[in-house]
């Protein structure tokens, strides 16, 4: 009896001590830790494109990045559906599609027989009244798919990067996430972290009560003083001289959008702040990334990021030239011009960093969510041939239906949408039919790959049974799969062929495929004392996520698939 009492004191005493020691706030474990992680997302900015232009970008920049950074010139996607979300997720996770199970910008739920919007939460809403989707400006197809405002990263099925360092650190890192895109915002801000975006409707930042109860009085302030009104009536107008360009000489730009009167050409006017498309316009062009930048900004001041014992985390997702492209395509004058002004906007950036928490105390780390293709009209003033946009008439078209319908006695009907890069055929309709579901993927599959401009059709029981060829196209297609949200066909659209028409607009340049121009993307990481070199191995986005964490010495992103990249935790040891 007197052994156990002993044994029950000692006990207690461990669990008093337990107590105090973890109530103790957590310090850095290496005073050698960077104060900030700051991970920059340049969406759409393809692989070669930070070089481009470069003779006529200024200092601090990317100059700054590609000068004193380490540099991957070789970094490829390595799942085929490269759109925003997906890209985003798999840099916040380390890991493909088919693990973090976000397979596309909108996927058929086949239990809520409908489809979703990769981040809608009808469990939460915005802060702000009224700051949703207004369907009647909107022009972003995929927004108007969610039936509600509410915005969570609760469909993301691993942690994140922003994820591992707040429990890795106990909470105490801050942990924050910007951009105009939600999704671009929501992805790297993870489970844990705080997320703001911006609403088109209301001309301000905003976020969902998944997040906050309440907006901090900065945010409101921020919002308040109506920071879109510097642009009233104001023109997107060329930075430098016309003959300064790589593309002054533009030939037919017929295919460019001429979106609500902003033109086809420079200058490009805003128009009055009380016009209903303004704040679209805004998204279009530079002025998006330098909303984006002032807020950030004021995020850092007002949080206090890279003041903390601990290092904090900031995601900035820069999402002009993503819509820049779409508009007028990567090689165009307003492509041109829009990274010219990015080039200004990071040095601005740094700059800001540098004199509030110190470049040798931030590690930075740059990426884009994916590529983008030239517009056909672009290729065809080069004396192209082959590019050209695609219609899905051409399904109804071909005489796949009728072919259908005279094997299993349906058509059409098989077919219940298509939402890129998916065929979602009927199942119901095949049971009832006492169709074999196999049997109707497989002759679906073979009759749309007949199509003129389709180079693939792959169903999804090939992808699960492993009956695909050993291919890089292959395997980037099982790396998109995921059992629940997949569709029966993956269509893969000829290299630069892809469908344009975006809810009646015919945009310009849409990425989306697995074809090179929409996989390369650039990897640098800066800053934190690193030393420049470049690299011109091949690999891939998801290498950052676990890179940052090696570099810290904490948990990888549950999901991760990607390896460290040597080059940076074997530089930031040898700078210690």
């Amino acid at each position: 009896m007197l052994h156990s009492n002993r044994f029950i004191r000692s006990a207690f005493i461990s669990t008093i001590a337990l107590s105090i020691v973890s109530s103790i706030p957590v310090l850095a474990a290496d005073s050698n830790e960077p104060k900030l992680i700051l991970q920059i997302t340049v969406d759409a900015l393809r692989g070669d494109l930070p070089t481009r232009f470069l003779d006529n970008m200024g200092e601090g920049g990317f100059r700054y990045l590609l000068d004193n950074g380490i540099v991957y010139t070789n970094a490829h996607y390595q799942h085929a559906n490269t759109e925003t979300v997906v890209g985003h997720v798999s840099l916040a996770t380390g890991a493909t599609p088919s693990v973090h199970g976000m397979i596309g910008n909108v996927w058929f739920d086949r239990n809520k027989d409908r489809s979703v919007y990769n981040i809608e939460d009808g469990n939460y809403h915005l802060l702000t009244a009224g700051g949703g989707v207004d369907s009647s400006t909107e022009i972003d197809v995929t927004q108007k798919v969610a039936k509600s405002d509410g915005r969570s990263p609760l469909t993301i099925l691993t942690s994140t990067i922003s994820d591992e360092i707040t429990t890795a650190y106990n909470g105490q890192s801050k942990v924050y996430s910007v951009s105009i895109k939600d999704r671009g915002a929501v992805s790297l801000a993870g489970e844990y972290g705080k997320a703001f975006w911006f609403s088109k409707t209301t001309a301000g930042f905003v976020t969902s009560d998944y997040y906050f109860d309440k907006y901090p009085d900065w945010v409101e302030k921020w919002n308040k003083n109506s920071p879109t009104q510097k642009y009233h009536n104001k023109f997107w107008a060329p930075l430098k001289r016309k003959d300064q360009y790589f593309f002054a000489s533009e030939q037919d730009t017929s295919y460019k959008l001429d979106f609500a009167n902003f033109g086809e050409r420079f200058p490009h006017p805003y128009g009055p702040s009380d016009d209903k498309y303004f704040t679209t316009k805004l998204t279009l062009s530079p002025a998006g990334d330098d909303l984006t930048l002032d807020f950030s900004k004021a995020l850092i001041k007002n949080e206090n990021i890279g003041r903390n014992s601990v290092p904090d985390y900031l995601a900035i997702s820069f999402s002009a030239t993503d819509y820049v492209i779409h508009v007028y395509g990567p090689s165009s004058k307003e492509a041109e011009d829009n990274l010219l002004r990015l080039d200004r906007t990071l040095a601005k950036l740094f700059s800001y960093i540098d004199e509030t928490i110190g470049l040798d105390n931030t590690l930075i780390v740059l990426s884009a969510d994916h590529g983008a293709p030239d517009a056909p009209g672009h290729l065809h003033n080069l004396g192209g041939k082959k590019a050209h946009y695609f219609n899905l008439d051409t399904l109804k078209n071909s005489g796949a239906f009728s072919r259908l319908e005279t094997k299993f006695g349906i058509g059409e009907s098989l077919f219940k949408l298509y939402s890129h890069p998916y065929i979602y055929l009927d199942h119901q309709l095949i049971e009832m039919q006492k169709l074999d579901i196999k049997a109707v993927q497989q002759a679906v599959a073979k009759e749309v790959e007949k199509i003129n401009g389709i180079e693939y059709a792959v169903s999804s029981r090939a992808i699960e049974e492993g009956k695909l060829a050993n291919s890089r196209i292959m395997q980037q297609v099982t790396n998109n799969h995921h059992s629940l949200r997949s569709g029966d066909i993956y269509l893969i659209f000829s290299p630069n062929v892809y469908i344009n028409d975006f809810d009646g607009l015919q945009v310009a340049s849409v990425h989306g495929s697995p074809w090179r121009y929409d996989t390369h993307v650039p990897i640098i990481f800066a800053g934190a004392g690193l030393k420049g070199q470049t690299i011109s191995r091949e690999v891939a986005p998801y290498d950052i996520a676990p890179t940052i964490s090696n570099y810290l010495g904490i948990t990888y992103p549950s999901g991760a698939t990607g390896t460290v990249l040597k080059e940076v935790v074997e530089t930031s040891k040898t700078a210690q």
